[in-house]
This record gives C-alpha cells, sequence and structure tokens, in this order.
C-alpha cells in the first residue's frame, strides 16, 4: 500500500477558494503528492481535475494515488508555464479554476538525496532530474558577482558580497551540507529557520527558475480569453508573493491611465476580475501545530470575470 503522506499546507483555505466551482476542470499546477488534488477531486464530485509536475516521482506518485478519480483525472508532465498556458488554450472555458503551490514541494524535500536541505550530501536542487543546470553548476561554476546577484535578489541575503567571496574561495563543494558548513558563521543567527536556509532559496530559485514559472504562468492567465476562472496562489517568502499580489492589483484596475495624467482617457474598463483576498490567507493555530512548513505560506485568491 503506497504510504500517504501529511496533508498540504492550507488545505481548508484551497478548498473554500474553489467552493464556488460547480463544474468543470481545475488545474493543479505543481502537484507533487497530489494532496491538493486528491481534496479537490473528493470534496467537488462533478468536477475534473488536470495535475502538472516536472519531477517523474511526483508523476509516478500521484498517478498512482489518484488512479481511484479514474477519468477525472487528467497527468502532465512538465514545466507548469508551458502545460498551463496550451489547457488554457485548448480547454478554454472548461478550466474552472487554476492552483499554484510554488517552491520547492515536500515529495522534493523529504528525498535527502535530491539535495534541497541544507543536510544533504548532494549538490543538485534540480525539480526536473534531467534538467541541464542544478545546484553544482551554480555554487561551483557561476562568478563571484553573479553568485552576489542571485544571494542578493533570491535570498535576500543581508551580505551577500561576503558570502558570495566566501564561496568562491572555499569551492569547489560537492554537497549542500558542505556549502551549508563553510558559510554557516557569516548568517545571521536567532531566527526560527536556519542560518543558511536564504542562501539555499536563491541557489534552487536560479536553478529552476521558479520567479520566471510564475511570472510566465500569470502572463498565460492574462492573456488567456477564459471568462471565468478561480487563480488559487501559494508562497512561501515574499519575492513569490509581491509578484501575484502586484499581478492581482493590475488585473483588478479599471484605469490604466499614468498616475500623472489629469483625467481619464483609457477607457476606465481594463479590470479582468476581483481580488476575492484583500490580504493573504495564512495556516491556522492547529495546521502550524501540525506542519511547520505551513508557517511562512501565504494563499492569494483572484477571480476572473471577462465580459
Amino acid at each position: 500500500m503506497q504510504e500517504i503522506p501529511h496533508i498540504p499546507v492550507l488545505y481548508r483555505e484551497v478548498l473554500e477558494a474553489f467552493a464556488p466551482c460547480k463544474d468543470g476542470v481545475i488545474v493543479d499546477c505543481t502537484m507533487g503528492y497530489g494532496g491538493h488534488s486528491s481534496l479537490l477531486l473528493e470534496n467537488n464530485p462533478s468536477l475534473s481535475l488536470v495535475g502538472i509536475d516536472q519531477d517523474p516521482t511526483a508523476i509516478a506518485f500521484s498517478s498512482k494515488r489518484l488512479e481511484p478519480f479514474g477519468e477525472r483525472v487528467e497527468i502532465c508532465q512538465g514545466r507548469f508555464s508551458d502545460v498551463a498556458s496550451v489547457l488554457l488554450s485548448e480547454k478554454g472555458d472548461k478550466i474552472c479554476g487554476i492552483l499554484a503551490d510554488i517552491g520547492v514541494s515536500s515529495l522534493q524535500l523529504d528525498q535527502r538525496e535530491r539535495g534541497f536541505s541544507y543536510e544533504s550530501d548532494t549538490l543538485d536542487m534540480r525539480m526536473n532530474p534531467n534538467a541541464v543546470l542544478s545546484a553544482r553548476e551554480v555554487v561551483n561554476e557561476y562568478s563571484q558577482s553573479a553568485l552576489e546577484t542571485i544571494l542578493r535578489e533570491y535570498g535576500e541575503v543581508s551580505n551577500a558580497r561576503r558570502v558570495a567571496e566566501t564561496i568562491v574561495q572555499r569551492r569547489p563543494f560537492g554537497s549542500a551540507k558542505e556549502l551549508s558548513n563553510a558559510i554557516f558563521h557569516l548568517m545571521p543567527k536567532g531566527k526560527k529557520i536556519h542560518p543558511s536556509t536564504l542562501v539555499m532559496q536563491a541557489i534552487r530559485i536560479e536553478v529552476n527558475d521558479e520567479l520566471g514559472e510564475l511570472t510566465r504562468l500569470l502572463d498565460a492567465i492574462e492573456n488567456s480569453s477564459v471568462k471565468k476562472l478561480r487563480v488559487a496562489i501559494i508562497t512561501f517568502h515574499s519575492l513569490e508573493d509581491r509578484i501575484v499580489k502586484n499581478r492581482f492589483s493590475k488585473w483588478s484596475k479599471n484605469c490604466i491611465c499614468p498616475d500623472d495624467a489629469m483625467r481619464c482617457t483609457c477607457g476606465n474598463n481594463h479590470a479582468i476580475g476581483k481580488t476575492i483576498t484583500k490580504k493573504p490567507l495564512s495556516a491556522q493555530e492547529d495546521e502550524l501545530r501540525e506542519n511547520s512548513r505551513s508557517r511562512s505560506a501565504k494563499l492569494r485568491i483572484f477571480e476572473i470575470r471577462r465580459d
């Protein structure tokens, strides 16, 4: 029997987000262990679901987990921005919801050999194990200035220059554990997260082009012709959340004239829907106790309604 892992983050909030979807197709852009997918299918018997993941391990696991739902499930392997764009074009108004749980999945974190943990004996971090770029190339081959930029922009590391300099001086590195130990003394202490977390986060984002993927997904949704659609996106750090917040704000604006315009000349009819969550939803106390990974999760919801 397949061992089912813990309940996915913000599971109640995700179910509530798609409660208005009475029939049609929900696209789970980041299927992982299939936790959100299975809950959505169990609680909405009239819905179908398309699950997307670029990780072959996730595909194998979730294909088995979701097998009881039969023809209500379609599973696609690939980058979610690419697959979602095709689905929005081909299935059109059959799609009633899009869910994306951005960042590294529990499945990948749970597999120490994948190199996502600072305790890992490898240095990989690829969500798609067949991708060309891995953390090994980023850490051991990128220039000091490129590393500094990544650490500052993707990890918001305050002393990015010093950390990048230390990495270059002490490389090559063969494992995430070795890298973490080398920079540990440079990182701020006293926070709830491990001192090396932000550095690992920055490298992981670079390896998997995570912010680019999120932006391309939002572009695909914006450029689609779907008339009615619920979009729910879970983020785990401020960079992702800022991208989602700004895009939702853009989508809800009727007037797109410059701020210094004397009067509106754009037609004042450019909004494609409304933001459902004025502030992001976070995990409730019982979930925080049961699942520490939900601590930094934020959910924003938008409803597209095109005339």
